[in-house]
């Protein structure tokens, strides 16, 4: 029988554990352990790494994994470039459920930056009120400036962010435009930080920026070493039952 490893915290990897679930395969869905209280789920879970590219290999082997699929955050990118290390060592195939890159479209202000350091910098010396569209892990790179008020949501509030100029709101998506534009206006935002997540749960707030004529600055998604990788559920339970990646 087949023993599926999901390496999920993302809606793609809700909705196939939910998928499993309905097959009746034996799954479970591994959390990195961020989020304070994750979505219960269909299939089993576990939460915490796995000691690096060995640890996962290891996991694997002992537990006797015969498929590994990478649902990770886009911007996961340890995460991601470990398991195709360890499912390489453990000789186990590989395969990631990913999200299409978000686009600019006419009307949209997007500046592109590499990484968070750059994303500071880009919202230069005068003070603006920013919301940063962001994980929690990266906010604290935008503590050096201080000059600017930060508008942050988070799924949860288990620690205070380091930012002397913030409100933070919780909430989980999926956003809606009039609840994003909402949001934008009550706070007087003046430019949008984010992540090109992709997907749609989080795009709202991209079309409320373009609506209100906002710039955003966008941080284009890490390098992740080439891996076999599809865009829906349909195509991972495919590669399951025929062990064929059917298009990118």
């Amino acid at each position: 029988m087949r023993h599926i490893l999901l390496l999920g915290g993302t809606t793609e990897a809700s909705a196939l554990a939910t998928a499993l679930a309905t097959r009746g395969e034996r799954a479970v869905l591994s959390y990195a352990g961020r989020t304070e209280a994750p979505r219960a789920q269909a299939i089993p879970t576990r939460v915490g790494g796995f000691g690096g590219i060995e640890g996962l290999a290891d996991h694997m082997r002992r537990g006797g994994v015969t498929h590994l699929v990478d649902a990770t955050h886009p911007f996961a990118a340890r995460i991601s470039a470990n398991a195709i290390a360890a499912a390489e060592l453990a000789g186990v195939p590989l395969l990631a459920l990913t999200r299409s890159e978000w686009v600019e479209t006419p009307g949209d202000r997007w500046t592109h930056v590499a990484d968070t350091e750059q994303a500071v910098g880009a919202l230069g010396s005068d003070p603006a009120r920013v919301f940063l569209a962001l994980g929690r892990q990266t906010i604290g790179d935008f503590a050096s400036a201080a000059q600017h008020f930060y508008l942050l949501r988070f799924v949860d509030a288990a620690a205070p962010p380091a930012l002397p100029r913030h409100h933070l709101v919780v909430d989980r998506g999926p956003f809606t435009l009039a609840g994003e534009l909402a949001l934008l206006r009550e706070h007087r935002i003046q430019v949008v930080v984010a992540k090109n997540a992709g997907g749609s749960g989080a795009r709202a707030k991209l079309d409320a920026a373009r609506e209100l004529g906002l710039p955003v600055v966008m941080i284009d998604r890490p390098f992740i070493p080439p891996r076999p990788q599809v865009g829906s559920v349909a195509a991972v339970l495919d590669w399951l039952d025929h062990g064929v990646v059917r298009g990118v």
